[in-house]
């Protein structure tokens, strides 16, 4: 296996965070770690998902930690669903400088597989912190 690939957006794919089929989503590309087992994301969020003074919307700040987490689901390659999610906000994130969002797994029980990821600026200093519990709904599908 690579040690590392791109999650590009696919193009048929409807997600609001991570879909390249949806004219109002994000279209977030990651970078899977198969040797860290982990997921990661470079952005500048820019103005459009700002909430006030130029910083990241609260709501923005959860998608990118929700969808790092949920990309974290291929190194098991199972399908599953955001279950909990807890945000904790930490430093107000600057919409026109770019941030690093690392998603990671921490244990899996049963069906629940719990994830931690973060928000941080480039010189490392943690800016949100997620922590959620997804459910494994099914095996993944070849595509």
């Amino acid at each position: 296996m690579t040690e590392t690939i791109t999650l590009a957006p696919n193009p048929k794919n409807k997600c609001f965070g991570c879909g390249g089929d949806n004219p109002a989503g994000m279209k977030l590309t990651f970078e899977q770690d198969n040797v860290n087992r982990r997921i990661v994301g470079r952005f500048v969020l820019g103005e459009r998902y700002q909430g006030g003074g130029g910083f990241g919307h609260g709501g923005i700040i959860a998608v990118l930690l929700d969808e790092a987490m949920g990309k974290v689901c291929r190194f098991r390659e199972v399908r599953a669903v955001t279950a909990e999610l807890t945000v904790e906000y930490l430093k107000p994130i600057d919409v026109m400088k770019e941030i690093e969002v690392e998603g990671r797994e921490t244990e899996m029980k049963g069906r629940n597989i719990f994830m931690t990821a973060e928000i941080r600026d480039m010189a490392g200093l943690v800016l949100a912190r997620g922590r959620a519990r997804f459910v494994v709904i099914g095996q993944k599908s070849a595509s």
